[in-house]
């Protein structure tokens, strides 16, 4: 499997599940008894992140501007793509910060340990707040960066989506 393909497959991984987070909270998902399929696509949610990441730091970006990419779009791309890799981490890391400060043992899937509760209450407020803010203003920045290779592919006509898009999609593109 190339580094390519790999991509691909986490890239639309990623996106219901991003979907899945931003319209589903802990409190919409439990009267619903779904709290544990919430829990174990967010432990997905991680482990896939963590290997972006990994993949990240051992071989950069993957991706490259294209040629018909204006000056201010070259770098707009590379720092649209850190941005998401790194936001994406920032949100793992806060999750892990709220199973540490939380007075309760969170288990991640309901069988994997987040960190020791420690009991930091105010803490836990303050992570559970930014955690939130976090992901909402990623997932709006995964929104802009999906219109940037919209705007790409129609204005440009660089084609910018067939990269990403499996092959079966072509055809509608």
């Amino acid at each position: 499997m190339t580094r390519r393909f790999f991509l691909k497959i986490i890239h639309w991984t990623m996106l219901p599940l991003l979907i899945w987070f931003v319209l589903m909270q802990p409190s919409d998902v439990v009267p619903l008894g779904l709290f544990q399929f919430h829990s174990v696509l967010a432990l997905i949610f991680v482990s896939i992140t963590l290997i972006w990441t990994a993949m990240h730091l051992r071989k950069g970006l993957a991706s490259r501007p294209g040629p018909k990419l204006p000056p201010w779009a070259r770098v707009l791309h590379q720092i649209m793509h850190k941005t998401i890799i790194w936001g994406l981490f920032t949100v793992a890391v806060t999750g892990f910060l709220l199973g540490l400060s939380s007075a309760v043992l969170l288990k991640a899937g309901g069988f994997l340990p987040i960190a020791p509760p420690m009991d930091w209450k105010e803490m836990n407020a303050f992570v559970g707040t930014f955690h939130i803010i976090q992901f909402y203003l990623l997932a709006a920045f995964v929104a802009f960066h999906a219109g940037f290779h919209i705007w790409r592919h129609v204005k440009l006509r660089d084609n910018a989506l067939r990269i990403m898009v499996p092959k079966f999609a072509h055809r509608w593109l």
